[in-house]
């Protein structure tokens, strides 16, 4: 059935209307509610269609690809499970405000009274992670729903919207065309309110920038440096969907994770400025300690809420001002010395950082070895760093998969805990479909390590006994990565030592698709493969 054909199903219609309107990539995980918009897409040559092997692949395949292309993705999703499989990526979507469209099929709508099985609330499931939810129930409000749901996704602050497609919606002829909408532009503050702000920043003694959201694009950083040669520190929130880094780029303070490093970075401040952020609190609430982290009697205002255009209002409180102009980063050339000795992050961060190819995208998932490796590549070659927003761990390969999608010319490093990688670890097979770019990087500490640091944080004790240690290692049984990897057709191997890392990776980044690099750095792992990185 061809695109300009006087009448199409519901399922041709939502294709063609999605492509209209600028989505041409879907992640998928389908089953039987969705088999018409399966068989539309041999109608649909400009829809690119990706086979996720779990949801929560599918959904943090789309996140990433929205985080590069800055245009959304859809998924297919089987009903209300489907949808909820997918749920932790989306909940990190969410948090990134990126534009997902879910599509999710549903019972025909004559057959829902029934009660199969599979029925479920899925307007109910999604809504949390929905900015909107909308179901067409009869194949002519497909186009019109299609829309709206686009629109919406992409209007900042942007997010995951929910397109609920019954079955019979989806064969049912329709006579409907598909419409195309415009998206609205963001608007940047009022002259007001930047000269109000200017006069407040010129009173302060200890302003601090705090950036969020696309705020953290090279336009934004470009402004923000001015305000840093004008008396502010300038901070990134401690998860941000995209930052620009690297090369020659103004690198703001990303501010600590934990919640009393962060008290201290901020001690002292008097005036906060949020630029598509939020105030800071605490990632947890621990026994004894405040929740929010600003200092008491600084002042929060807001230069840009997250539905504004964060960038323009940077550079117009830096005009403001009368900022000096932007300066160039001066970059460390230094180049460390091959790592010698037992594998850990901050060696396998020197080697990522000399090693970075440029316009590289780093996926991090690595929880307690993120952190170093964040610290060692602020000097490498320019490259985009997306994070965990939503503290949902099991995103570092999906959200590698959607990136490498959307900048196919691109080389992509997905950085992952040995237990993150463990939730989605159908991921790879999807790399090895597609032959993406990807180098993964799994940091095998046979451990949870990050709950057993929080175990002593949170007031439950000194140190995890016997019990509590069950659920905090991954040593019994150790997991092979490597047989993981190539069981999914990855070029995967085992690195121990500094010296063997800096080869794979080397290695790796130089040759085009899919690899895996298991990065021991437990005792358990050193132990079992007696310091031998073969693999």
């Amino acid at each position: 059935m061809s695109s300009d054909s006087p009448t199409r199903n519901g399922a041709d219609l939502l294709l063609q209307t999605l492509v209209a309107n600028g989505v041409t990539t879907c992640f998928a995980n389908p089953g039987t509610s969705e088999m018409q918009f399966v068989a539309a897409l041999d109608r649909a040559p400009d829809m690119r269609a990706v086979l996720c092997l779990f949801e929560g692949v599918a959904t943090g395949a789309a996140d990433g690809y929205a985080r590069m292309s800055d245009s959304p993705a859809a998924t297919l999703l089987h009903l209300g499970p489907g949808y909820l499989n997918g749920g932790a990526n989306l909940h990190n979507a969410r948090r990134a405000r990126s534009p997902v469209v879910n599509v999710v099929g549903d019972h025909a709508t004559y057959h829902r009274q029934f009660d199969a099985p599979l029925n479920s609330d899925i307007a109910g499931m999604s809504r949390p992670n929905s900015k909107w939810v909308g179901s067409a129930e009869s194949p002519d409000d497909v186009s019109r729903l299609a829309c709206e749901a686009v629109v919406t996704s992409r209007a900042k602050p942007a997010g995951p919207v929910t397109f609920i497609l019954p079955a019979d919606s989806a064969w049912l002829s329709t006579s409907t065309t598909p419409c195309v909408e415009a998206l609205a532009l963001p608007t940047a503050p009022s002259v007001d309110r930047i000269r109000a702000l200017a006069d407040r920043f010129r009173q302060s003694e200890a302003p601090v920038v705090l950036l969020g959201g696309d705020a953290c694009d090279e336009r934004a950083l470009s402004a923000a440096s001015r305000l840093a040669r004008a008396g502010a520190r300038i901070f990134t929130e401690s998860f941000v969907a995209r930052q620009r880094r690297g090369g020659d780029h103004f690198a703001p303070t990303r501010l600590a994770y934990f919640a009393e490093a962060a008290e201290a970075e901020l001690a002292g401040t008097d005036l906060l400025l949020l630029v598509e952020s939020q105030a800071p609190v605490a990632f947890f609430a621990y026994p004894g300690r405040a929740s929010e982290l600003t200092p008491d009697g600084c002042a929060v205002e807001v230069l840009a809420s997250p539905a504004e255009d964060g960038a323009a209002a940077l550079h117009a409180l830096a005009d403001a001002l009368d900022a000096p102009a932007p300066q160039a980063m001066e970059r460390d050339e230094s180049v460390p010395q091959s790592p010698n000795g037992d594998l850990n992050a901050h060696l396998a961060g020197a080697t990522i950082a000399r090693h970075l190819p440029a316009n590289a995208i780093i996926s991090d998932d690595a929880v307690t070895a993120g952190q170093p490796i964040f610290d060692a590549t602020r000097s490498a070659a320019a490259h985009d760093w997306l994070m965990l927003t939503g503290g949902a761990i099991g995103q570092g390969i999906p959200v590698a998969i959607g990136a490498a999608v959307a900048c196919p010319d691109r080389k992509v490093i997905s950085l992952n805990g040995d237990g993150a990688a463990m939730y989605t670890i159908q991921s790879l097979w999807t790399l090895a479909r597609e032959r993406l770019d990807v180098v993964v990087v799994v940091f095998a500490n046979s451990a949870y390590r990050i709950l057993g640091v929080e175990f002593t944080r949170t007031g439950s004790g000194d140190r995890p006994g016997p019990a509590s240690q069950r659920l905090l290692d991954l040593g019994d049984p150790l997991i092979d990565w490597v047989a993981l990897g190539q069981s999914m057709g990855v070029r995967s191997e085992r690195c121990l030592t500094g010296e063997q890392f800096e080869r794979a990776f080397a290695a790796a980044v130089g040759t085009p698709g899919p690899h895996l690099i298991e990065a021991v750095t437990g005792r358990a792992g050193r132990q079992a493969y007696g310091g031998s990185g073969a693999g």
